[in-house]
């Protein structure tokens, strides 16, 4: 079998001409190259080499095996350096799973600097699952879940990134605006704007409105955008984190308003599995998503 160590031997006796100034630049003696070439030679059943006066000068054989030294050695010697970067955690992909959509305006600022920090990194993200983003975390097709909701299970680790509160966003213009906070009967009327989210899985009907009985009027909308647009309008109402809620009142005729005199606050994690909570590069991504 031709190993490494017989091809880097091939390319030193072509790169530097003599048996001794090869077996110098591979930090061995004379013999000891003499015995390897030959050891090698007895295997493949073929001459490598002969001398040429001082010089050495590679057969057919031996030429061939220094072409295939020139495009494997190049090879192993990335490879080697790449699959150690994943072990220190410095290069590789991380598959993000996202189970909140307002999340991704907060997302955008997180990779921008996580790819700065990790140039070697690359970044996949994930929003559908076939079944949940838990499942999808413990079957490693994912490998960090960014999630509102803490479901304990065995060989998950949860890494608190911020807390937050979930306010309702309205038009300036609507009856609501202006109000401190509103009980859930005040929505029994409203047209409620939802992400494309089964109602059991959105807290302000878990959290809020379906322990008061209250079941308004929904209209579940894919873009952000257009739902701030459609409550802009006054043509319906929608819950938001209060630190995007608040950042969209600077710019669009838009108020928030408190759910509930105690208000609806969450805590956004990260969830790994807990063999990979040491990896470099989810650290780095923690810490950003602290920051943030």
């Amino acid at each position: 079998m031709i190993e490494r160590s017989h091809l880097k031997i091939i390319k030193a006796l072509a790169d530097n001409g003599t048996l001794t100034a090869a077996a110098n630049a591979l930090f061995l003696t004379q013999s000891a190259l003499s015995h390897q070439i030959r050891y090698l030679e007895k295997k493949l059943e073929v001459s490598l080499w002969e001398k040429d006066g001082r010089q050495i000068r590679l057969t057919q054989a031996g030429e061939l095996l220094l072409q295939v030294a020139r495009q494997v050695l190049p090879v192993l010697e990335q490879t080697e350096k790449t699959v150690k970067a994943y072990g220190e955690g410095r290069q590789g992909i991380l598959r993000l799973g996202v189970e909140c959509h307002p999340c991704y305006q907060w997302l955008k600022g997180i990779l921008a600097d996580f790819l700065i920090n990790m140039p070697d990194m690359d970044v996949d993200i994930v929003s559908k699952f076939q079944f949940s983003g838990l499942e999808g975390l413990l079957n490693h097709h994912i490998d960090l879940l960014v999630t509102p909701d803490v479901v304990k299970k065995q060989g998950v680790h949860y890494e608190p990134l911020f807390d937050y509160e979930l306010v309702l966003l309205v038009a300036n213009s609507h009856k609501l605006a202006g109000k401190t906070f509103i009980n859930a009967d005040a929505l029994d009327d409203e047209l409620l704007l939802t992400f494309p989210v089964p109602h059991e899985r959105l807290d302000v009907f878990t959290q809020f409105l379906l322990p008061a009985s209250v079941t308004p009027k929904t209209k579940a909308m894919e873009s952000l955008d257009l739902m701030v647009q459609m409550v802009g309008l006054d043509r319906g109402l929608t819950v938001l984190p209060n630190w995007l809620a608040e950042e969209l009142s600077q710019s669009l005729p838009v108020s928030t308003v408190r759910l509930g005199k105690r208000g609806l606050h969450k805590t956004l994690s990260a969830a790994m599995r807990e063999q990979d909570v040491a990896i470099n590069y989810m650290q780095t991504f923690v810490n950003l998503g602290k920051s943030h």
